[in-house]
Parts: C-alpha cells; structure tokens; sequence
C-alpha cells in the first residue's frame, strides 16, 4: 500500500466511514460505504513518484484506463491525485467528505447573484478551487440570503449573507459570420464551498452572466480528474473535441505544480533538482449556443 491510500484510509476511519482496500485494474483503490450505508463509492488514490515526463505520461494513461473500467462497472471513481492532498487538504477533505454524501445543502432559490471584486474571487478561489484564480473580466458571486427545504446537514447561521460560490468568465473572442460578429465567452472557473452543495447554484450564475452579458457563445472545460463534466450537459452545454493531458512538475517539499509546455523538457531525463512529474487526464471541451450559427 502506498503512503497516500492508507492516509486517506486513516481519515474516513477517523470520520467514522466503512472502508476497504481493493484492487482494480492493478490499482490500489479504497471502497467505501456512503454516511446512508446504502450506497459505495471507489476512491483512486494517484500516488505521484514519476522521475520523468514519459514515465509520468504512460502512469496517466494506465490510471485513465482504470478509470474507464471503473466507471463502466461502478461509477467514476473519486480520484485524489497526491498533491492536491497535500497541498490543499482542507479542500479535498471536505469534498471527499461531500463525495461521502456528509454535506450541507443550499438552494440557488435561497441565494442572490452580485458582481464581486477581483481580490474577492482571487481569495476564495485559492481556498476552493484546484487551479486557483485565472484571468477573467467577468466575477460573479453566490450569497446565500436565507434557507428552507431538505437538508443533509444544517446549516451555521453565521454563513447567511457570505459567498459561496464564485465564477468567473472571459473577455470575448469575436469573429465574423454570415455578416455578423459572434462573441463568444470562457466560463473561467466555478468553485462552491467543498462542504457545501448547492442545488442550481451554477445555472443561477450562468443566468446572471448571459442576463448581462448576452453572449452569442459560452465554452468551458471539465477536468476529467474531477468529474466527466455532466452538470455542464444538464445546463444545455455540448461536447466538442476534448483538450490533450496536460503535465505538471512538482516540488515534492511543497507540492507546488508547474505546467510543462509541450516540447519544452526532455521526456527521459530526470529533473536534476529531485522535482517529479503528474501528468493529467485532459479535459472535456463543452459549449453552450445561444445563436445559431455554424
């Protein structure tokens, strides 16, 4: 087993969840039984030790079969790349935890929209989102205002009248068509609390932008280490070509990443300050018309 399988194991033990260690398609993976117990989830820990970009590579490609297989048979997998665990541990347990069905639920219909400040998405994307901040020209905020309805676990009053949940959007990118300018739009980043699930909480936001902004376009992309992206289809977005793995260097005393350009390393050569090498599952690439052009 490797260090990072039994640290997870050790805090769902401490969290009071039933689990197991198994194998699936030559990886260590933990299955565990949902805070109802009727239900089990895998858990694909990724152990990252790679001391080349081309081991890296062909470690993705194996674990993203896995995942292939998995999911045919059981779901897709909660996947935990290691650096992320170590870096951002508040975050990922608390979404492992959301995984684990132990949440607390809002409503969209209980929040209101408002534009925010850079500072403030800045802020509280480094807290709840994997990638951090990144460039944008629209930012827009979910506050909860009150709360009714079902929920899983209450919620603290003190949240009433904070943010949320944040997203993010682009400048335009226009072109000409038929005679007429598209402007289309990068929706940049969502992120919520990782405690908390909002129900309609990203159509809402989505709503505000396109209220406002009335793009003819909107595109997005969901990182396949974190979900197949199908609450982008519930919206009405369309798959288009996915978007190729990307590579990372880390620093394994800070667990800090560093995107590698492609053709800029060699793939066979150790780096010689002991930094190792993650590369991803890429993305799916979706888009959402909101005019009807070809």
């Amino acid at each position: 087993m490797s260090r990072l399988i039994d640290d997870i194991g050790a805090f769902l033990e401490a969290n009071g969840f039933e689990y197991s260690f198994q194998i699936r398609y030559d990886f260590d993976v933990i299955c565990a039984r949902t805070l109802d117990g009727m239900h089990s989830r895998v858990i694909l820990p990724l152990e990252i030790s790679s001391g080349t970009l081309e081991e890296s590579i062909s470690d993705s490609q194996r674990a993203y079969e896995a995942v292939r297989s998995i999911r045919t048979h059981e779901g897709y997998p909660i996947i935990i790349p290691e650096d992320r665990w170590k870096r951002q541990r508040p975050m990922m347990e608390a979404r492992l935890l959301a995984h684990m069905e132990l949440f607390s639920q809002a409503y969209a219909r209980n929040c209101e929209v408002r534009r925010i400040d850079k500072e403030t998405a800045q802020m509280f994307l480094a807290e709840n989102h994997s990638y951090g901040y990144a460039a944008c020209k629209y930012r827009y905020g979910l506050f909860l205002k009150r709360h009714t309805g079902h929920i899983a676990r209450e919620i603290d009053q003190e949240r009433f009248g904070t943010l949320i949940a944040v997203a993010t959007f682009s400048n335009a990118r226009k072109w000409i068509k038929d005679g007429r300018e598209i402007r289309s739009y990068e929706w940049t980043r969502y992120a919520s609390l990782p405690d908390l699930r909002i129900s309609g909480g990203m159509g809402k936001l989505l709503k505000a932008f396109i209220k406002e902004v009335q793009p003819d376009d909107i595109m997005s992309y969901a990182d396949l280490e974190w979900s197949e992206g199908n609450v982008y289809k519930t919206l009405g977005f369309k798959e288009e070509l996915p978007k190729d793995p990307v590579s990372f260097e880390i620093d394994p005393s800070t667990w800090e990443r560093r995107a590698i350009r492609p053709g800029k390393e060699d793939t066979t050569i150790a780096d010689p300050d002991g930094n190792i090498f993650h590369t991803n599952f890429g993305s799916r690439k979706l888009r959402l018309k909101l005019t009807d052009y070809q």
